[in-house]
């Protein structure tokens, strides 16, 4: 029998989109285990926000490039909450530099693929593997937080639309493997979201956004992002397994 409380495995939740993710499913309900590539006072600022919020919450310092170490992150995970209900696929890096499509290097490449694209298809798999198994009677999901660059080319940033794009496809994959399980896979869009990641180029994405960039008119905040996947995770849209949700206030819809 599964816990009680429905559990979250959430990526880089340390801060910015991944934090405000984790925060949405602890006002919800969920308990949860949060990783990232260090633990410091962002972490800890995290988990406290988290445990204010109700949650069991717990830190895991795990590097998703690293695959041979899925296997640890998620025992530890359902050691410390319980069966992993949730997983929220959320940790990513940027293009190492935006510059010209030629001048691409391949361990740049490699770099964004093997955290963005290799690793979270792996700890999908593992985490797949263990909720097929899992006799847990909460709704389970499986959600990815993938980016406009998905389906919006930036030929600056290559590397990372191209690791964007692949999961994508990862998302249909899975929710065709899982749906025989009852198991929803949904990926989530993000535009341009105001983050600490988006600092360097606020400038240039206020006059664009002032420009009519964004059909609504404003960034986009961690928040949205946060409200959209405990929506999702709820177990309310079961039926939309393999449903992509665009929150970029307009942004890719095409226009004249």
């Amino acid at each position: 029998m599964g816990s009680c409380r429905p559990v979250a495995l959430i990526t880089g939740a340390r801060r910015g989109i991944g934090a405000a993710i984790a925060l949405a499913l602890a006002r919800a309900g969920f308990d949860m285990a949060i990783t990232d590539i260090a633990e410091d006072d962002d972490a800890r600022a995290t988990l406290a926000a988290l445990r204010a919020a109700g949650a069991k919450a717990h830190f895991l310092q795990s590097d998703l490039a690293d695959t041979s170490d899925h296997a640890r992150v998620v025992a530890e995970a359902v050691a410390q909450c319980g069966a992993i209900d949730c997983l929220v696929n959320n940790a990513g890096v940027p293009s190492p530099a935006r510059g010209d499509l030629l001048d691409v290097r391949p361990e740049a490449f490699d770099q964004v693929l093997g955290v963005n694209l290799r690793g979270t298809f792996f700890l999908t798999q593992a985490v797949a593997r263990h909720m097929s198994a899992s006799a847990s009677r909460n709704a389970r999901s499986i959600i990815t937080v993938s980016s406009v660059s998905a389906e919006l080319a930036s030929p600056e940033r290559g590397e990372y639309c191209m690791s964007k794009a692949g999961l994508a496809m990862l998302t249909k994959l899975f929710a065709l493997r899982l749906a025989r399980d009852g198991i929803p896979v949904f990926e989530v869009r993000p535009g341009v979201i105001r983050t600490s990641m988006t600092a360097a180029v606020a400038d240039k994405y206020d006059r664009r956004i002032a420009d009519g960039l964004v059909p609504m008119g404003r960034w986009g905040g961690a928040e949205d992002i946060g409200a959209a996947v405990a929506a999702l995770a709820s177990g309310q849209f079961q039926f939309a397994t393999g449903s992509v949700i665009n929150l970029d206030g307009g942004l890719a819809i095409p226009r004249l």
